[in-house]
């Protein structure tokens, strides 16, 4: 029997310029759950985009904060989404600097320079939802454990669900899938920076937070509530 997941993510709101174009960028709307008429690249045909895009497209336009979990034995989705609520009244909203830039072989929104505040964001979102989080599988161990982890990153993996995390976080919103050819990927960063110049020239506020949820692994995530942050941006 395929079982739900959830995910911690940062997404801005729904009618926030950067969510629509990113939105149209990926070819579909994680807050409908439904496709987008997708935007074109100078240099890259439509076919390309599309096998470019496949992999943050089945997850949505997001940065993760908490990755993807099971629900633990005794937990609701109505206590997560209460306890999402009480998490964000709780926080104050900042700004930060984004670009589109290279992470490894992929492309994606990155911070331009490190931020405090969002550190402090993740870790705290790490923390604070893990005791709605069900243990790995065996399954998930031994994929994961592919990846040929540190002793470290092991034991993170283990004990938080995640391996890549507190001081090997990487803030982050995916744009494309892995581009092998540098020479593809230096046109694509071009024309990314290019379309999204305008969304990141000024400071991006940070001013909430979302459950994502998909009801099987080969279902797409959809953003099933985003809490805005309660407190005030500091002057």
């Amino acid at each position: 029997m395929a079982s739900p997941r959830y995910a911690i993510y940062y997404t801005p709101p729904r009618d926030a310029p950067l969510t629509e174009l990113a939105s149209r960028w990926l070819a579909r709307d994680a807050f409908k759950c439904e496709r987008r008429a997708p935007i074109l690249l100078d240099g890259f045909d439509p076919d390309e985009i599309e096998r470019m895009t496949t992999g943050p497209r089945h997850y949505g336009f997001h940065a993760t904060m908490k990755a993807p979990f099971e629900l633990a034995d005794g937990k609701t989705e109505s206590e997560l989404l209460d306890t999402l609520d009480q998490f964000a009244e709780a926080r104050n909203p900042f700004e930060v600097q984004i670009s589109p830039q290279s992470l490894g072989e992929f492309i994606a929104l990155r911070l331009d320079r490190p931020s405090e505040d969002m550190t402090a964001l993740h870790s705290d979102c790490v923390t604070e939802f893990d005791d709605f989080r069900a243990p790995l599988s065996e399954e998930d161990i031994a994929r994961r454990r592919r990846a040929r982890l540190t002793p470290e990153q092991d034991a993170r993996m283990l004990d938080w669900g995640y391996p890549y995390i507190f001081d090997e976080f990487r803030w982050h919103m995916t744009l494309t899938n892995r581009i092998k050819s540098d020479v593809t990927r230096t046109r694509a960063i071009d024309g990314l920076q290019g379309l999204f110049r305008d969304v990141c020239t000024s400071p991006h506020l940070v001013d909430g937070i979302a459950v994502y949820f998909q009801t099987d692994r080969d279902a797409p995530f959809h953003v099933l509530k985003r809490a805005a942050f309660g407190g005030q941006l500091a002057s």
